[in-house]
């Protein structure tokens, strides 16, 4: 049963508040092998499993922790357009984007050797559109707009583009929240839709390798020396990194770190550490989606970052230890809050004492 202090956090509205994405979806067919094969080698996959990827894992995760969810992004026409429309119909995800007649929705060929990936990538219905493919999408006071990294690219860029321009997606105008979790290929997204993504100032989610990857393309100095020392250490590097984007930014940045939990900067705050859980890991895919996913949904709640955070960890914990082929089975709001409970009791405990 959940605390007082949980269920306070339900917030009652005319509109119940939906997690909208505008990224891409395709399916991912895994095949684990013993090594990869040489030019011109012939193996054999010791195992195969097919899913689907890309938003879609944001969207299951955001559904299963309760939230209402929407697809915004184009979808094909074909064998794995409909393979992904039965997942979304089991996940509760409807889809409200344009359908693509002559073009199926595209794949990866995900070669596993147990110590790493290699992607192999189709491009699909997913990757096509205009100007005018989130004309239909018009968020409502507490909906949550997520933005993938590879909606970035390719010709769906253009369409995030004339999203975010919008009067109604500026700070000062805005009634709903933007999460964007952006590409560490940042260098091949234009110049133009960075800044327009950054005056927008959405909440950034992002692992350290993003974050990385973005402070390069913002020319933006870390300081790091002190954490090359005997004394210094990952936790103060990441400290540095969140307080430098977020100084940048001057926005929202969630840095996440697996089992160490995530660093959180907002504007004119200093940037605080949400503890994780200590997990261990069932297969070698990232729950970064599940984890955004899941923050999404509490978003739309109306949480407070921090405390989605602290929720977030727990479901990327369990996410971690938990997979089906492979792939991070997203946990509910239960599982998650029965994992935090202590540490959010803990919280409230110490804002009643303050």
């Amino acid at each position: 049963m959940l605390s007082d202090f949980l269920s306070r956090f339900h917030v009652q509205r005319d509109h119940e508040p939906t997690v909208i994405s505008l990224g891409q979806i395709w399916v991912d067919i895994m095949m684990d092998v013993k090594e990869l094969p040489a030019a011109g080698e012939f193996i054999n996959a010791r195992h195969v499993s097919r899913s689907v990827s890309g938003s879609f894992r944001v969207l299951q995760a955001a559904s299963k922790m309760g939230a209402r969810t929407e697809n915004a992004s184009i979808m094909g026409t074909g064998h794995w357009a409909t393979y992904i429309h039965e997942k979304m119909k089991r996940a509760h995800v409807v889809s409200t984007g344009q359908v693509n007649g002559t073009r199926d929705n595209g794949f990866r060929i995900v070669l596993n050797d147990g110590s790493a990936k290699t992607f192999i990538a189709s491009h699909g219905a997913e990757s096509m559109g205009d100007v005018r493919m989130f004309d239909h999408v018009t968020p409502r006071e507490g909906d949550v707009v997520y933005i993938s990294g590879t909606s970035l690219m390719n010709e769906s860029a253009v369409g995030v583009n004339e999203f975010i321009k919008r009067p109604e997606c500026s700070p000062d105008e805005r009634t709903f929240k933007i999460v964007i979790n952006p590409t560490n290929s940042l260098q091949l997204v234009s110049d133009q839709l960075l800044e327009h993504l950054v005056l927008a100032r959405p909440i950034w989610s992002l692992n350290r390798q993003e974050a990385r990857t973005l402070a390069s393309r913002l020319a933006v100095h870390v300081d790091e020396s002190s954490t090359l020392t005997v004394g210094g250490g990952f936790d103060e590097s990441m400290f540095k990194l969140c307080e430098a984007l977020g100084n940048a930014l001057h926005s929202t940045v969630i840095l996440r770190a697996g089992a160490r939990g995530a660093w959180v900067s907002r504007k004119n705050r200093p940037v605080v550490h949400i503890e994780g859980f200590e997990t261990k890991a069932t297969h070698i895919r990232s729950a970064g989606p599940c984890h955004t996913g899941a923050l999404c949904a509490l978003l739309a709640e109306g949480w407070d970052i921090e405390d989605a955070v602290q929720i977030a960890n727990a479901a990327a914990s369990i996410a971690i230890a938990h997979n089906k082929h492979g792939i991070p089975t997203s946990a509910s709001f239960e599982e998650s809050v029965a994992l935090a409970q202590t540490a959010v009791k803990e919280t409230a405990q110490g804002r009643m004492l303050s």
